[in-house]
């Protein structure tokens, strides 16, 4: 019987995009645990951000790799027995749109192509987002809590543009079909909103609907060293399967909306009478067990 996770230390794997907050700290918690890694980057101009102590550049390899030039992805996962892919929006395009889900399910396609081209590569861990997941017609009315079986309606996130949701979710399947049609082992992680900068401003595009998410109980935020954690454990776990919901904290009274609000907003916007009068408490409708049972045994 297969051991539930392996300890092979000189394991090569890539992260892409490695300049995002998640990207790097992957890569420096990677480094730290002995992994050789390539970090493969979309700007020349993002290089230095793997400059300083903490980066052992005996086992660290940066690459420009853009995700719509499928060469340089081939390139960056050479050697390498496992892909980290989050996707990055470019410092030329960096808001959601309509247009963002067709550049976000073609880089997918092609990092998912590459990998399946690849011989060496054992996992992809594939980065999408929790609102992949929430947004559906049916979650007021829903007899369980929205776990990873749920997908977010395509349909209802054109209809009151949610560009964000609609990427992820298109991205994300795109990934998975040709994940099963291409034989190659994939887990997806869907995150929280990301307590870390750059992420903390009220024009992130999650944000979207934030309202209806507090209102619905489905408003939910991770920690950077939490999804890192999750990641890794989900890559070194050979029972990981399937999607993950990762988050470890829910939105879901007064309080939090202003804890929250106060990060995100000038202290002139932050706080409104009505906001502090409201102590209504809404119940948490989404479910991270499947994540939580995996990372139980799991050592930072």
């Amino acid at each position: 019987m297969a051991p539930a996770s392996f300890t092979q230390n000189s394991k090569t794997v890539c992260v892409m995009d490695a300049s995002g907050s998640l990207g790097s700290t992957l890569v420096e918690r990677l480094l730290h645990k002995g992994y050789t890694v390539h970090a493969a980057v979309q700007n020349h101009g993002e290089l230095q951000c793997f400059e300083g102590e903490h980066y052992d550049n005996e086992k660290l390899r940066v690459f420009h790799s853009d995700p719509l030039d499928y060469h340089s992805i081939m390139d960056a996962l050479k050697g390498c027995s496992g892909l980290f892919y989050s996707f990055e929006p470019s410092s030329d395009q960096p808001t959601y749109d309509e247009f963002m889900a067709e550049v976000e399910v073609r880089a997918a396609h092609n990092v998912l192509e590459a990998c399946a081209r690849t011989d060496t590569i054992d996992k992809v861990v594939f980065t999408s987002s929790a609102t992949a997941v929430i947004w559906r017609d049916d979650r007021n009315t829903m007899s369980s809590d929205i776990d990873e079986r749920h997908w977010s309606d395509i349909n209802l996130c054109r209809k009151f543009k949610l560009w964000h949701a609609l990427s992820k979710t298109l991205a994300e399947k795109t990934a998975w079909a040709l994940a099963m049609d291409r034989g190659v082992n994939m887990v997806s992680i869907n995150g929280g909103f990301l307590m870390a900068p750059p992420h903390l401003t009220i024009k992130n595009p999650y944000l979207k609907g934030a309202a209806e998410m507090y209102e619905d109980g489905v408003f939910v935020t991770v920690d950077l060293n939490f999804i890192v954690d999750s990641h890794i454990c989900i890559f070194e776990n050979v029972s990981s399967y399937g999607r993950y919901l990762c988050f470890n904290h829910v939105i879901s009274c007064n309080k939090d909306a202003t804890k929250l609000a106060h990060i995100l907003l000038p202290p002139s916007e932050a706080c409104s009478p009505e906001r502090l009068e409201d102590t209504r408490v809404y119940q948490q409708r989404i479910s991270n067990k499947k994540l939580n049972k995996l990372m139980v045994d799991f050592e930072s």
